[in-house]
């Protein structure tokens, strides 16, 4: 069976932003993946890896590494409302930027839209049922 083992996102500073989704979610690094340029953590049956710069040029992306905009959007589901409300203050604590406060989705979730610290949006999501 097919399935997606890691998202990957590019920052300044890997270890900053590892951080900040460990600290903010729980979530645990993964220090057996560490190198120079990569950090990742556990995510609950997905892993979210962090890339140094250095990376694009690995990846033979280097025509790629000036982009600019919201390019990545990661989504993390909580287990119910209070925990969105504990979450994003933190969140915000921690270095994101609050886009768009705990809002009702019309897909039946109760969801706010940050900035991490790096400038990927992130979203936590809590099931209203």
């Amino acid at each position: 069976m097919n399935r997606v083992s890691y998202i990957n996102l590019f920052a300044r500073d890997i270890e900053a932003l590892c951080r900040f989704y460990a600290g903010t979610f729980g979530f645990e690094e993964i220090e057996s993946v560490r190198s120079p340029i990569f950090r990742a953590v556990e995510a609950g049956g997905c892993r979210i890896g962090f890339n140094a710069h250095a990376a694009y040029g690995l990846l033979n992306l280097d025509g790629h590494a000036a982009t600019s905009g919201a390019k990545a959007m990661v989504t993390v589901a909580v287990d119910g409302p209070a925990e969105a409300d504990r979450l994003v203050p933190l969140a915000v604590a921690n270095g994101a930027t609050l886009v768009k406060p705990l809002f009702r989705t019309a897909y039946g979730t109760y969801q706010a839209v940050l900035f991490d610290p790096e400038g990927h949006v992130l979203r936590i999501d809590a099931p209203l049922s």
